[in-house]
């Protein structure tokens, strides 16, 4: 056992014999109880595997033990205190201010040099190109090569002119017809433009050294090229001269005014990146010459000019036409303006404080201006997005505000996950411009800013799961609230109305549960991302649970109630039921309990849980009868005969159409009483709609009684008085008997009516 420990340490200290230097002596080692005496170990010359076998073979094991313990403390790095972190920091912040201070500062400093600086720039080119002459004569030849190459161009656009469709603009165009017209006016653009690239680029190679080629080849990509494909992508979006095309909001004013700044920008963008590299191939260092920096802040100056200048019409670019906007939509749109500016400013300052740390290599690809412009559309991006929806989203389903919000609500979630998109989309165009891709982040060793991108990106795909589950759900309760039949506000004020469908009950509480679970389960998702352990966080969740569960027994026991109604479909929102004596309108459930409204307008609230039993008076079908008394001379069968043809009027009628199951019809004689015979009539209907029904069969039957002379049956009390002939003869004592008599049955009817259970 003792061999095999030597063999490791001997192995371990060969390794870190490689890592660390090795001093000649090695101090002393002494024993646990004291028994080993100090001594000095001369390490063998040269350090070889056998030679430090046989050393440690002379060596106690005490001795082995302390030299390893003292090569694990030299190759061991520290552990850095909070004190050296902030060190760092402190540093880092400083480095920084440093170099965003001093780099405008020299550029002051030197700015009576530019001139100077830049003559002998200049002067050297001369020379290497053959003198004043021979700069001349490369200026002619680039002169020479963009006027054929333009000329070509237009010979093939001529060439080309009988093979493309061209449409005039109309006033009335729709959305397809300004795409269609306006892309095809841009691909003929793009093509002239390919053109005279491949044109230019052939006769300078035939016609220019490969000296010549240095310089003119930037110049015309970045002076020619880019500002004329910068004035095709403006006339697309802007189209100044085509009002009825256009596809932002402004005007024909500032439409000519942002197109004709937007490419004076591009090429003052591209002036800067000429001039640089332009110096840096003369040999110049960015040290020498300042004129780069200078021209860099005029490009973020430009900016803030056209920000400030066309802040209205940028404002109502950004604000559409698109009448459903939000106050978050207008706060953007009046916002705009300044976040360019804003803009502008922060990427100068960055530049800036990158110039004067000396990572110039990314600025000179132009990834600064690459950043800036992503920035910059990203907000018209947002706006494109909203008329995009506006245009594609599928028209409105029904009718009525229930409608109407469901429309909007469909087209808010659609802008807002194309706004998540847009913004991914952004953050890698501008990760590309830096040379940063995705992989940088998800291989290698994990750190924060690896942790915080996984952690953005989980948010991003839960909140799009968010919005495509709303999205659905809420497209699915239109449809069902929009195709239910509207309740009718006169027949629900007596306490009835049909209800919607089952989905229409269902979908509102399936939505919550969604939304619910997809915000935990990536929010936990989410957090594990930043390298926290979940494990505590579900285990905390389960210890909580349990404790809600008992000690809300009744809260559980509610939603086990609420879930087992909805299973078996004994309500739906609309419907008119009772529950325990309480009787009214379903008008919101949730997981807990539900809202009865009744047709005075009281609102009760009930558990499932406290819910013994329910009766439902709005499910599938319902049967009114109806008691009319007559008098006794009156024929049954004339009463069944108007009772008939009222019935035959009403299924008639354009009002109840489709409400009738069975139409109006007597039952003939119910009961006979003192008062007359009463006959019964019935009708069965559609839940909802017997209220407004028995309205209008009331009506008529008064009105067909009326005509065909029958009254209704009044309550009489007759007295009879022996001897009596004739009304007139009666006395006073004989009035004050029958009026005693008509109050004592008057009031034996009422305590009649009040002993009913």
């Amino acid at each position: 056992m003792a061999h095999i420990v030597r063999v490791a340490i001997l192995a371990i200290f060969c390794l870190l014999s490689t890592l660390v230097p090795v001093s000649a002596q090695v101090g002393q080692a002494s024993g646990s109880d004291g028994g080993d005496t100090t001594s000095d170990i001369t390490l063998p010359d040269p350090l070889t595997p056998d030679a430090v076998r046989e050393m440690v073979a002379r060596m106690s094991d005490d001795q082995v033990r302390n030299m390893l313990l003292d090569r694990l403390d030299a190759v061991a790095e520290p552990e850095p205190t909070a004190a050296d972190l902030e060190a760092t920091l402190f540093a880092k912040l400083h480095r920084w201010w440093t170099a965003f201070y001093s780099n405008p500062l020299d550029a002051i400093v030197k700015l009576p040099n530019l001139v100077a600086e830049e003559s002998k720039i200049i002067a050297k080119f001369s020379d290497s190109s053959g003198g004043f002459i021979g700069v001349l004569k490369l200026l002619g030849l680039i002169a020479l090569t963009v006027g054929v190459a333009y000329g070509i161009e237009q010979i093939a656009e001529r060439v080309t002119k009988s093979w493309r469709k061209r449409a005039d603009p109309t006033d009335t165009a729709t959305l397809r017809d300004s795409l269609t017209f306006l892309f095809r006016r841009f691909m003929r653009e793009i093509f002239g433009l390919i053109i005279f690239y491949f044109s230019a680029r052939i006769l300078g190679r035939m016609i220019m050294t490969p000296e010549q080629l240095a310089f003119a080849g930037p110049l015309m990509t970045y002076l020619i090229w880019w500002p004329r494909l910068g004035a095709a992508v403006s006339r697309f979006i802007l189209a100044p001269k085509q009002s009825a095309m256009r596809l932002v909001n402004v005007d024909d004013r500032s439409a000519a005014f942002l197109m004709r700044h937007l490419v004076g920008l591009i090429f003052l963008a591209g002036l800067t990146i000429f001039v640089v590299d332009f110096n840096l191939k003369q040999g110049a260092s960015l040290a020498e010459t300042r004129l780069g920096f200078w021209l860099d802040s005029f490009v973020y100056v430009y900016i803030a000019f056209i920000a400030w200048t066309a802040r209205d019409a940028l404002s109502d670019m950004m604000r559409g036409i698109d009448p459903d906007r939000t106050e978050y939509d207008e706060w953007i749109a009046n916002f705009y303006p300044f976040f360019m500016i804003g803009v502008a400013v922060g990427m100068w300052a960055i530049v800036t404080t990158m110039t004067g740390l000396g990572n110039t290599r990314q600025l000179l690809q132009g990834a600064h201006y690459s950043t800036m412009f992503w920035l910059l559309v990203a907000p018209a991006l947002d706006t494109a997005i909203r008329g995009l929806v506006r245009h594609l989203v599928p028209p409105m389903v029904g009718e009525g505000p229930v409608a109407e919000r469901a429309y909007v609500s469909t087209k808010r979630s659609y802008i807002r996950i194309g706004r998540v998109l847009m913004a991914g989309l952004v953050l890698i165009l501008i990760a590309r411009s830096w040379n940063i891709s995705l992989a940088d982040f998800t291989s290698g060793r994990q750190g924060f800013g690896t942790n915080l991108v996984e952690f953005l990106m989980m948010l991003a795909v839960g909140y799009v799961v968010y919005e495509v589950v709303s999205l659905w759900i809420n497209r699915q309760l239109a449809k069902e609230q929009t195709s239910a039949a509207p309740l009718d506000q006169e027949s629900a004020g007596d306490g009835g109305g049909a209800g919607g469908s089952r989905l229409a009950t269902v979908l509102p509480l399936l939505r919550v549960t969604a939304q619910v679970a997809i915000v935990v389960i990536f929010s936990l998702l989410a957090v594990g991302t930043l390298g926290i352990d979940i494990t505590p966080l579900l285990a905390g969740a389960g210890i909580l649970g349990l404790a809600i569960g008992f000690g809300a027994q009744k809260l559980v026991a509610d939603v086990v109630s609420g879930i087992f109604f909805l299973i078996d479909d004994a309500f739906r929102v609309g419907e008119y039921v009772e529950v325990g004596g309480t009787m009214g309108t379903v008008e919101k459930i949730s997981i807990r309990s539900m809202q009865l409204r009744h047709h005075l307008g009281l609102v009760h609230t009930l558990p499932y849980g406290a819910i013994p039993k329910i009766t439902n008076f709005s499910r599938d079908w319902v049967i009114m009868k109806l008691k009319f008394t007559v008098p006794f001379d009156v024929d049954p069968e004339k009463v069944r005969k108007i009772f008939k043809n009222i019935g035959q009027e009403l299924l008639a009628d354009p009002r109840f159409e489709g409400d009738f199951l069975e139409p109006f019809k007597s039952q003939g004689v119910s009961a006979i009483d003192d008062v007359g015979i009463t006959i019964r009539g019935k009708f069965m209907a559609k839940p909802g709609t017997q209220f407004m029904i028995r309205k209008e069969i009331y009506n008529r039957v008064q009105d067909a009684f009326e005509k065909n002379g029958i009254e209704f049956a009044r309550r009489e009390v007759r007295v009879a008085i022996p001897g009596l002939d004739h009304a007139e003869d009666l006395t006073d004592e004989q009035k004050s008997a029958i009026g005693a008599a008509a109050t004592g049955v008057v009031q034996a009817e009422l305590e009649k009516e009040k002993g009913k259970p």
